[in-house]
C-alpha cells in the first residue's frame, strides 16, 4: 500500500493510478487517491470541520467550491452532528469517520483503506462496513484487512498475497466454492447412550462421521461426510429418530473465506531461497532492463521529434509553393 500511495519507491515494476505513473507523475496520481491509514492521522486540537477544511486546502480544492465540498464529505460519512466538537473528545468510531472524510476530500476515484475497522466495537464495525459499501458505488475501494469475514461481507473481489506472491484473485464466493471438496453436513444431537456412530453405519452413503465439539447443554455436534451429489438429510432424520437420537440442528457445512485462505496458503509451494549469485544476477538483469526501457523511450522521443520536424518542413514547403 505504501508503494501504491507513493510513500515508498518500488525496486522494480510500476504502479499506475487511473493512467498516471505514481513514480513519474506523483502529483497527478495522488489526486486520484484518497488514503486512510491504519493509525488515524488526526489533529486532536481541531474539530472535524476544521480538519476537513485543512485537508481540502492541502489537496488544492478550489476556494469557490471548498465550502460545498466540506459539507458534501461530512454528509457522506455522517459526521455533521459532531462537526464542531474537538476530535480528542470523539469516540473511536467517529475518529475513523473523520479520517475517512479526509480521504474523501477532492472526490478521488480510488479510496485506499488500511484496516478501517480495527479497534471498533461491534456496532461501530457494522456502521463503518455499511459506509464502505455505500462508497463503493461511486469509488474504487481498495481495502486491506486481516478480518476475512469482513472482506467476505464488503468486497466483490479478493486478492490474496502470501510472502510477496500473488496466489489468488477471485470473488469471495468463488474462492469459498473452490475450497468445498466434500459433501459435509453438521448435525447437533442429544445422544446420551453414544450410539450415533454405530447408527450412522446403517446409512450406506455416509463416508465418515466425526465429533466436532460437545456443547454446554450436553448436546454434541458431528460432521458427516457423504458421497458427492447425494442428499442424505431425510435418511438421517428417519434413522436417528428410530434409534431415539434427537436432532437439534442439521445444516450443510459451508466453506468460509478463512478456509479458502488457509487452503491456498497451505497448498502454496515453497520456493527455495535464492543464492547471493542469483540475487546479484537478478539485480543486474533488472538494471539492464530499466536501462533498455530508458533507451527505447529516448529513441521513441527522438523519432517523434523528427517526424514533427519533417511534417513542419513539408508544411512550410507547401506554403512557399502556394505563394
Amino acid at each position: 500500500m505504501s508503494i501504491i500511495t507513493g510513500f515508498t519507491e518500488p525496486t522494480q515494476g510500476k504502479v499506475e493510478i487511473n493512467g498516471y505513473n505514481v513514480s513519474k507523475k506523483a502529483k497527478k496520481a495522488k489526486r486520484e487517491i484518497g488514503y486512510m491509514p491504519e493509525t488515524t492521522p488526526l489533529y486532536n486540537e481541531l474539530t472535524p470541520k476544521e480538519f476537513i477544511q485543512y485537508m481540502a486546502e492541502l489537496k488544492g480544492v478550489p476556494r469557490k467550491t471548498r465550502k460545498q465540498e466540506i459539507e458534501r464529505v461530512m454528509q457522506a460519512v455522517n459526521i455533521a452532528d459532531v462537526k464542531n466538537r474537538l476530535i480528542r473528545n470523539l469516540s473511536r468510531g467517529y475518529k475513523q469517520r473523520v479520517s475517512l472524510a479526509g480521504a474523501l476530500v477532492g472526490n478521488p476515484k480510488v479510496l485506499i483503506l488500511d484496516e478501517p475497522t480495527v479497534g471498533l466495537d461491534p456496532k461501530q464495525v457494522t456502521q463503518i462496513r455499511d459506509l464502505i459499501k455505500s462508497l463503493g458505488k461511486n469509488h474504487t475501494v481498495l481495502l486491506s484487512s486481516h478480518i476475512l469475514s469482513e472482506v467476505s461481507q464488503i468486497c466483490k473481489k479478493v486478492i490474496i498475497i502470501n510472502k510477496g506472491k500473488l496466489i489468488a484473485v477471485d470473488s469471495p464466493k468463488n474462492l469459498e466454492n473452490k475450497t468445498e471438496k466434500e459433501n459435509i453436513l453438521l448435525v447437533t444431537v442429544e445422544d446420551s447412550e453414544n450410539k450415533i456412530e454405530d447408527v450412522a453405519k446403517r446409512i450406506k452413503d455416509i463416508n465418515k462421521i466425526k465429533l466436532v465439539k460437545t456443547l454446554s447443554d450436553g448436546t454434541k455436534q458431528y460432521s458427516i461426510s457423504s458421497k458427492d451429489d447425494t442428499d442424505i438429510r431425510k435418511e438421517i432424520f428417519s434413522t436417528f429418530a428410530k434409534n431415539e437420537i434427537t436432532i437439534f440442528e442439521l445444516k450443510k457445512a459451508e466453506a468460509s473465506l478463512e478456509d479458502a485462505f488457509l487452503d491456498l496458503i497451505n497448498n502454496q509451494q515453497e520456493e527455495p531461497e535464492k543464492t547471493k549469485e542469483e540475487i546479484k544476477q537478478e539485480k543486474k538483469e533488472n538494471k539492464e532492463k530499466q536501462k533498455k526501457e530508458k533507451q527505447d523511450k529516448k529513441a521513441e522521443k527522438i523519432k517523434k521529434n523528427e517526424e514533427q520536424k519533417s511534417k513542419k518542413t513539408e508544411k512550410n514547403k507547401k506554403k512557399g509553393g502556394d505563394k
